[in-house]
């Protein structure tokens, strides 16, 4: 037993570019509202297909990321937000 470890290629690291920290509209402006009844609003964070963007890429906190998804899920639940994408016929 050996205590080799794998060689790493001796260049220069590569840097990320820098990028903004996104930040929560709803921490940011107080008088914007999560509500199940508003699918407006919920439209912004489901994709075509009707999947629910993570926070990571909406920028949302976790606290009210957790309030859009329920509110997403009660608004499929009365018919106000599709479920699924449109359905191509073959």
């Amino acid at each position: 037993m050996s205590d080799e470890r794998p060689q790493r290629p001796s260049g220069p690291r590569k840097k990320r570019p820098f990028q903004r920290r996104k930040v929560c509209r709803f921490c940011a402006d107080k008088q914007v509202t999560i509500d199940y009844k508003d699918p407006r609003t919920l439209r912004y964070f489901i994709t075509e297909r009707g999947k629910i963007i993570p926070r990571r890429i909406s920028g949302n906190c976790s606290h009210h990321q957790r309030e859009i998804t329920e509110a997403i899920k009660r608004a499929r639940n009365i018919a106000l937000l599709p479920v699924a994408g449109t359905h191509a016929m073959p």
